[in-house]
C-alpha cells in the first residue's frame, strides 16, 4: 500500500477543529506530548513500515 498524499478527509475543516480543540487549554510541553502520542496511535494503526518510512520522509521533505 502506497502512501497517499492526496486529500482523502472527507470534511478537513472539521478535523482542524477537532485538533485544536484537543491542544486547548494544554501547555507548549503538554501539546508537544500530545501530537507525539497521536503520532504513535497513528502510526500503530497504519502497522506498514514501508508506509511510515515514506511519510516520515515526504514530512521531512515538506519541512526543509
Amino acid at each position: 500500500m502506497p502512501l497517499n498524499l492526496e486529500p482523502n478527509i472527507p470534511d478537513p475543516d472539521g478535523f482542524y477543529d477537532l485538533l485544536l480543540a484537543a491542544h486547548q487549554g494544554l501547555s507548549k510541553d503538554e501539546s508537544d506530548a500530545l501530537n507525539a502520542r497521536l503520532i504513535l496511535v497513528l502510526a500503530n494503526h497504519i502497522g506498514n513500515v514501508d508506509v511510515l518510512r515514506e511519510a516520515l520522509t515526504a514530512a521531512r521533505k515538506r519541512s526543509e
